[in-house]
């Protein structure tokens, strides 16, 4: 079972950045999926990103595309969310998760980490 931690998260002004990062805990992590979901008070989990086990696809939601990129390094078990031009209605809690498939779908993925809190003030 991957075991999966973020970090990066903080408060950061409307135009900034961050990068968040998920470390995983075995090299399985190598052979799935990861994706970065997002949590806001009182919202439901949404979809942010999607990269497949090699790197090679990328998805994105409309939301984010264009600001947000996806990336993981297997080597290191690493997997990464550059955040540019934040804006306050990117303010929750994300996640970090491991799965068969680079999907939209947050059932396909069985392994989560404990989430970050990112803060964009206005």
């Amino acid at each position: 079972q991957v075991q999966l931690v973020e970090s990066g998260g903080g408060l950061v002004q409307a135009g900034g950045s961050l990068r968040l990062s998920c470390a995983a805990s075995v090299r399985t992590f190598s052979s799935r999926a990861m994706g970065w979901f997002r949590q806001a008070p009182g919202k439901e989990r949404e979809f942010v990103a999607a990269i497949s086990w090699y790197g090679g696809s990328t998805y994105y939601a409309d939301s984010v595309k264009g600001r947000f990129t996806i990336s993981r390094d297997n080597a290191k078990k690493m997997g990464y969310l550059q955040m540019n031009s934040l804006r306050p209605e990117d303010t929750a809690v994300y996640y970090c998760a491991a799965g068969d498939a680079a999907v939209v779908d947050a059932a396909r993925y069985d392994a989560w980490g404990q989430g970050t809190q990112v803060t964009v003030s206005s």
